[in-house]
């Protein structure tokens, strides 16, 4: 049976750049991007030799690509750099006394109280500094690992540059997970010193931290020393002889500490994500060829300018946190915002009330985030001045297209062009995207490969498809942000990503796409997330896409169950907007919606109102739960990174 995805959605609209915009744009015409695309396709040594001048040297590579024994990589080889000196050291002689980072913690403005810090790039250069003596002074070595598990304070930037600064790896572990997940990605990394917090504030409650790694650290032999920071006052257990106060450590550091002169392919970090076996696996990033595409994908898409206060609302916990709120902007010397908390808390207009404040002109967020926002309506963010931004960007998942009109309308004022951006923890920096100057952009499209990505959509042979047809997404050439390895596991990573296609040397990326009439790329979600409908293999983006189109809905999640006539049914989980009734007859309207938007063989089997999914703390959909419940069964593994145990309890209720 052929694996190809059947593409049902048909998406007209196209919105040019503002001319206003690409008047001041790094790069202005569609020819210009082609011809830089095309070049760096066909000559990847010559280009990105070209671009690798951008970044500050040690030491000169004396060779661009190694690719003599693909899927194992090798860029710059001979080239010595350090990620930290780039984001920091080179920016003070020019950018010295230009703010680096602001910060804002949940509960500013609550009772009273200001929560709010700033740094300059030489401030954040001294701070660094101090903490790369303090684990200095902890034994860690260039090459040890050190784990992260932080609130998303400046602390947690300033330990993960002060790792590069010294060439320590580190690892950051996202301040949701549980002590069982903390416990397999220490013991995994074998990381001798962990880095936490007393605790983190989330919708006014503090998350206990360091109670987390206690338990963890019971289980985890490598771990020497565990350096705690003061975020919440709250009294926590120290464990004499292990633990230790970050600010008393940093009291006497020294602010000098020249950075470790590096080797390109220095491993720069660790990142784990979940794999389908339930055992994480550790993503390894390597220092020149992922800082530098961090740092070019910064510059062009977001097109970067001096004068810009830029704001990725990702935690640092995740890979775009460590691309796009620190690596690339701070390489650029850009002006970072950083906000601690929820987007709800106190009150729904949060996001809007700190781009009126500080001025953002750059915002950046997920999908998922974008859709609560249309749930709590346009009141909210009428109530502030959003004229500062000119650049919008999505991230993390395909964004419907109903939602980046809303996003379009609503925040951007029909004046910001929208960067949709498809990419992965695994290819370290943006591979799909527009480029706000050039690209007219389609709502829900990802649009076309960034320099030096040659993207496909092939079939399960490895065929190009024709454009229309649905298949799989691969990238047929290395690319310098490329994932290096699995930590400690190269039998895996050569397993998962080139198993499927190793003849002929193509990335599988794991998601399904389409190009259309017009060579755009429309990314169709996961492949694991693919509906199989009577021989029909259906993407739920589509579906999902189709029903918040819907004037009632603001959000949905389709998942398959099993259909003793179909083979597989089409349930949807939907969040209706306010005011909306949960009746049989909206379940019919959607359903017929849905029938006459893409066809009889989408329209869902089932249809379970809701008011909120299923989510990680990072805004995923958590599929498989949703799956669990369409199909009558008992969810099973691990539930750590749920937000809300709650929302699923109460959706098995409404089953009963």
């Amino acid at each position: 049976m052929s694996q190809n995805i059947e593409s049902v959605l048909h998406e007209t609209r196209v919105f040019p750049p503002p001319a206003a915009f690409t008047q001041m744009a790094a790069l202005k015409t569609r020819e210009e991007y082609e011809a830089l695309h095309k070049r760096s396709v066909a000559d990847p040594e010559g280009f990105w030799a070209e671009q690798a001048e951008g970044l500050a040297w040690f030491a000169k590579w004396n060779r661009v690509r190694n690719w003599d024994n693909p899927p194992f990589a090798k860029w710059f080889e001979g080239g010595r750099l350090n990620a930290s000196f780039n984001c920091l050291d080179r920016h003070l002689a020019t950018r010295g006394d230009k703010l680096a980072l602001l910060w804002e913690g949940e509960p500013h403005g609550v009772n009273g109280r200001e929560d709010k810090r700033s740094f300059t790039y030489r401030q954040l250069h001294a701070e660094v500094c101090r903490f790369a003596n303090v684990l200095k002074a902890q034994g860690v070595k260039p090459g040890d690992t050190v784990a992260l598990y932080m609130p998303l304070v400046p602390e947690l930037a300033i330990a993960m540059l002060a790792c590069a600064r010294i060439g320590a790896v580190h690892s950051i572990i996202f301040g949701g997970f549980s002590a069982p997940a903390l416990v397999d990605r220490i013991t995994d990394a074998s990381s001798t010193v962990v880095v936490t917090a007393d605790g983190g504030w989330r919708r006014g409650a503090v998350v206990p931290l360091k109670a987390t790694v206690d338990e963890a650290l019971k289980s985890t032999p490598t771990v020497k020393s565990c350096i705690v920071y003061k975020r919440t006052g709250q009294s926590v257990d120290m464990v004499a002889g292990r633990d230790l106060w970050w600010h008393d450590l940093m009291a006497n550091a020294s602010p000098e500490c020249p950075a470790a002169e590096l080797d390109s392919e220095h491993p720069l970090f660790i990142l784990y994500t979940s794999g389908s076996t339930g055992k994480p696996k550790g993503i390894l990033h390597s220092t020149a060829g992922y800082l530098l595409g961090a740092q070019l994908t910064s510059r062009y898409v977001f097109d970067l300018r001096e004068d810009d206060v830029y704001w990725c609302t990702a935690d640092i916990g995740w890979v775009t946190g460590h691309s796009y709120v620190v690596y690339g902007p701070l390489s650029n010397g850009a002006t970072v915002l950083m906000y601690e908390g929820a987007p709800n808390h106190p009150s729904t207009d949060r996001f809007w009330d700190l781009v009126e404040r500080y001025k953002v002109t750059i915002f950046y967020t997920a999908p998922t985030a974008i859709r609560a926002f249309m749930k709590w309506g346009e009141a909210e963010p009428a109530k502030h001045d959003l004229s500062s931004l000119r650049l919008l960007g999505s991230v993390g998942e395909p964004i419907n297209p109903e939602a980046w009109m809303w996003y379009h309308r609503v925040i951007g004022g029909a004046r910001c062009p929208i960067v949709d951006t498809w990419w992965q923890t695994e290819t370290g920096s943006i591979a799909i995207t527009p480029l706000p100057g050039v690209t007219p952009t389609k709502p829900g499209s990802a649009t076309f490969p960034f320099f030096g990505i040659d993207a496909a959509v092939v079939d399960d042979k490895g065929n190009e498809l024709p454009h229309g047809q649905g298949g799989f997404l691969v990238i047929r050439q290395p690319w310098p942000s490329m994932l290096r390895t699995l930590w400690g596991d190269a039998e895996r990573f050569k397993d998962v990503y080139w198993k499927r296609f190793a003849s002929m040397g193509y990335y599988l990326a794991g998601d399904g796409a389409v190009r259309d009439a017009d060579g755009y790329f429309w990314i169709l979600g996961r492949i694991d997330d693919v509906l199989n409908v009577s021989g029909h293999r259906l993407s739920t983006m589509e579906v999902e896409s189709a029903l918040v189109a819907h004037e009632a809905v603001v959000e949905a999640a389709v998942v398959g169950f099993s259909h003793e006539i179909k083979g597989e049914g089409v349930a949807a989980f939907v969040t209706l907007g306010a005011g909306r009734d949960k009746t049989e007859a909206l379940k019919d309207a959607l359903k017929k919606h849905v029938r006459d938007t893409i066809g009889a063989i989408a329209a869902p089997d089932q249809i379970h109102f809701t008011d909120a999914l299923p989510k990680t703390r990072s805004g995923k959909i958590m599929r498989r739960l949703l799956r669990d419940v369409a199909n009558g069964v008992e969810s099973k593994g691990d539930m750590s990174t749920l937000e809300d145990l709650n929302i699923l309890a109460k959706l098995r209720e409404d089953e009963d």
